[in-house]
């Protein structure tokens, strides 16, 4: 063939067909004399190209950059005028209906697939029939079934969108242009109504006795075959219902205020139950397979183990080349089913909670709820459905829920310190803090790490306002005073949520396994001393409310004052409490590490542990000495004195 016609495509071929403003030109010869005078490393720039271009530049012919390099159709009318996607899919009904099954269970691992963070062009609209809609119109079967394929994958990316919960460098939100919305789409479901009906009136002929069976000779069988007529019937509907099924889970766990979350339960036991059933047509479905089967049995991406019709990865290339192409696995028929499973499950202990209004239950739920790792999908609708326009479930403003968190009467849910601009701020954050705990595992403790700062600002500044809007002497127990008392107990409380994200942060380096064995006794440590102050906070939350409850009517001025104050523990002491702790914590855990599991045996930077008990009770007496304080300097001195004559060591001067 000549080259020249190698090179230049023709306007009927090309995507981009040739007009008057457009001449194709052969730049091959060009490209084959600049490879010769380029060492390794060059590049061919004109004089304003730059690093940043550079970043952005695409290899020629680099099967990882080049997006076009790998097409094996210039655009998705070639691949259909080359027979990719036949329709109808053949003109035998047995051999229709098996393709038309294999059809649909691609789909299925073409979608789990694009759930777990794949690109839509390159998995599920790799399939030529979603891409030309109008074509499928003659075939009932196939055209609705594609039309609640696209309004599922509309609804998902909706969702994955509004609760912006997918990662910075994921691109499960991005359409590329794709046909979404097609003409009569919002009908699916009565298309998809009316052709289950016509499937279950065909199972029901199939199955009634030889007597009964010619009043409904006017039904015209789904394929050609008898004895496989009610194996096929059972396939098809068991996949038809799992999918109205699944669009109705979406479409109501969407509705405000959580009232379809009952509905939705419904539907979920319908879709697991109709994915047993498709897991159960598999046996069938693979004895009755014609045509080549897939090698592999475990990768198999359909229930008979047959390659599904029309689907070419690379039809989209073209529309999605801003990105270099990514190379996707799609997943077996049985793992999509599997993840299908769990997606279900997730969101059915997200459809059981019963919207409790205590922030208490709700962090400790949705923390339980991270632990079984749900993945986006399931994220995304357990975010919209605790923030709904700036409300928790779209029903309980922020400012009642921090009420309730801090524990005050009722009575206070409308007073007007609510319009406070601090006050509005800690809203705001509750609801940053909520949309936070909804990402993975990964973006979860970066951000909360961020927003630790934050919290720490808003008390620091309720603080300044309320010393200089009621002064130090203020009184919480004033019953004249409800803006005082507010304002005291959410800055206990704020305190406290503090300790409580600092605790989630670091637990979720565990989950995520950042910190080395060598790390462990320290971030333990923190633990140890953050979840004493949690206590503490909790417990100052609890008695100030309590107290404040047993003294209503008693007018005592100093009685929670004095409570709060002796609860609140000197920096200094605070120290204290941690090296003592690090010390004990060090010692305890390299004993057991070397008597019971023999690690660790590394040497020691110091000559012994004698030397190490030395070091840190000469620590110790520094800071006490630093302070000032005799008394306790003389107690431990007597202390190391009764200890010198067991240990055999003694402290210095």
């Amino acid at each position: 063939m000549d080259r020249h016609a190698l090179h230049q495509p023709s306007s009927s071929s090309s995507s981009i067909p040739a007009t008057a403003n457009t001449v194709w030109t052969d730049a091959s010869p060009l490209l084959e004399v600049a490879c010769k005078d380029l060492r390794d490393g060059e590049l061919i720039h004109v004089d304003n190209f730059n690093l940043y271009a550079a970043m952005s530049a695409l290899e020629i012919m680099d099967p990882k950059m080049d997006s076009g390099i790998v097409n094996r159709y210039c655009s998705v009318d070639e691949a259909i005028e080359d027979g990719v996607a036949p329709v109808p899919i053949s003109t035998d009904k047995t051999t229709d209906v098996q393709c038309m099954i294999d059809i649909m269970d691609h789909l299925l691992t073409c979608e789990a697939t694009w759930h777990k963070g794949h690109s839509l062009a390159q998995t599920v609209f790799s399939c030529a029939y979603l891409l030309r809609p109008e074509r499928t119109s003659s075939h009932a079967l196939l055209h609705s079934y594609c039309k609640v394929i696209r309004a599922t994958c509309k609804a998902v990316i909706t969702v994955v969108s509004d609760a912006r919960t997918h990662e910075e460098e994921d691109l499960f939100t991005m359409a590329y242009g794709l046909p979404l919305s097609g003409d009569g789409d919002e009908k699916c479901l009565s298309l998809l109504n009316a052709v289950e009906e016509n499937i279950s009136r065909q199972l029901r002929a199939c199955k009634a006795p030889s007597s009964k069976r010619k009043p409904l000779e006017d039904i015209e069988p789904l394929q050609t075959n008898f004895d496989l007529e009610e194996g096929y019937c059972k396939a098809l509907l068991c996949r038809l219902r799992f999918r109205k099924h699944f669009f109705h889970v979406l479409t109501c766990m969407r509705r405000p205020q959580g009232r379809g979350l009952e509905l939705a339960r419904k539907h979920i036991a319908s879709c697991i139950s109709e994915l047993g059933v498709i897991l159960k047509s598999a046996e069938f479905l693979m004895s009755n397979a014609h045509g080549t089967c897939e090698d592999a049995t475990e990768d198999r991406t359909t229930a008979s183990g047959h390659q599904a019709i029309g689907f070419d990865a690379s039809l989209n290339s073209r529309i999605s080349a801003p990105t270099p192409p990514r190379s996707i696995k799609i997943l077996s028929w049985k793992k999509a089913i599997e993840y299908f499973e769990k997606l279900l499950h997730d969101l059915d202990i997200i459809c059981s909670y019963p919207l409790d209004p205590s922030l208490e239950v709700l962090l400790r739920f949705v923390a339980q709820f991270q632990k079984a790792q749900p993945d986006l999908v399931a994220r995304a609708h357990l975010q919209l459905l605790l923030v709904q326009d700036g409300k928790l479930y779209g029903k309980c403003p922020m400012f009642s829920l921090i009420i309730r968190a801090a524990r005050l009467p009722e009575v206070f849910l409308h007073h007007d310190i609510q319009k406070n601009e601090y006050v509005v701020q800690l809203g705001q954050l509750v609801i940053n803090m909520l949309k936070i705990l909804c990402t993975n595992a990964a973006w979860q403790r970066r951000k909360l790490g961020k927003i630790l700062q934050d919290w720490r600002v808003i008390y620091v500044q309720i603080e300044l306002a309320f010393r200089k809007d009621f002064g130090e002497g203020s009184s919480i127990s004033n019953g004249d005073n409800a803006s005082a008392r507010i304002l005291k107990h959410i800055l206990i409380w704020v305190d406290e949520q503090t300790y409580w994200i600092s605790h989630r942060f670091l637990i979720l380096g565990f989950e995520l396994e950042l910190y080395s064995p060598s790390e462990y006794c320290m971030v333990y440590w923190y633990l140890y001393v953050v979840l004493i102050r949690l206590a503490e906070k909790t417990h100052l939350k609890m008695t100030v409310s309590d107290g404040s409850a047993k003294q209503k009517g008693k007018k005592r001025k100093d009685s929670p004052k004095e409570l709060a104050r002796d609860a609140k523990i000197p920096p200094a002491i605070s120290f204290l409490q941690c090296q003592i702790c690090l010390a004990e914590g060090l010692t305890v855990l390299l004993a057991a590490l070397r008597n019971e599991l023999m690690v660790l045996q590394s040497p020691s930077p110091f000559n012994s542990e004698h030397e190490v008990k030395y070091v840190l009770m000469y620590m110790v007496v520094n800071i006490i000495i630093h302070l000032n304080n005799k008394e306790m300097f003389q107690n431990i001195i007597e202390f190391q004195l009764i200890k010198r004559g067991n240990n055999g060591y003694s402290l210095h001067k």
